[in-house]
């Protein structure tokens, strides 16, 4: 799977539920994890991040939407509840990924959704726990980004093993063909 993603919770108010958060996203393989007009407290979050997450996924602190720092590339996904979020099955996650919950019994601010480029929600009856929401949302991301075989028909696992990776012809190869099609094209132009 290639690019990365961080995930990170705007003015949270339980250490457990980031710290529940930050433990699944060190699980599934983030890249970072960061917290927005907020701050973790590891000693009260670690009671839900056994992993100790933090000690191996760096953490970046924000004091404020304003202060939000993302790599260049990096697209910034809320994850809320609105009349024009994008359901999340229907949601195309990008390669450099930072998603962004609001806090429990709350939402994103206005400021933090008009910084993302996309607003997600999860389709549900109602809201679920924060560190849930994430780990749907990281769960929903490496089941349409990574390689899996197909799921069957009937129920049950996979009844054929995923087939090898074929790669395609070098880079360089193809910019070859590329360029002698075109100089043939010009030539036949040439010639008419």
């Amino acid at each position: 799977m290639r690019g990365y993603f961080g995930i990170g919770a705007e003015r949270i108010s339980k250490q457990m539920n980031v710290g529940s958060l930050f433990r699944t996203a060190h699980a599934f393989g983030a890249g970072f994890v960061f917290t927005v007009a907020a701050s973790y407290a590891p000693d009260e979050g670690e009671v839900a991040d056994t992993s100790r997450s933090t000690a191996s996924v760096p953490l970046y602190d924000f004091e404020t939407v304003r202060d939000l720092r993302l790599p260049v590339g990096c697209g910034l996904i809320g994850i809320e509840i609105t009349e024009d979020a994008i359901e999340l099955p229907s949601f195309r996650h990008p390669r450099c990924a930072a998603y962004v919950l609001g806090q429990e019994r709350g939402s994103l601010s206005p400021e933090m959704v008009e910084l993302c480029d996309y607003v997600v929600k999860i389709p549900t009856k109602f809201a679920v726990n924060l560190a849930i929401a994430g780990a749907i949302v990281m769960y929903d991301r490496l089941i349409s980004t990574a390689r899996f075989a197909a799921r069957p028909l009937v129920p049950g696992g996979p009844r054929e093993p995923l087939p090898p990776h074929v790669f395609g012809e070098p880079l360089w190869r193809v910019k070859q063909h590329a360029a002698s099609a075109a100089r043939a094209e010009k030539n036949d132009r040439e010639e008419r």
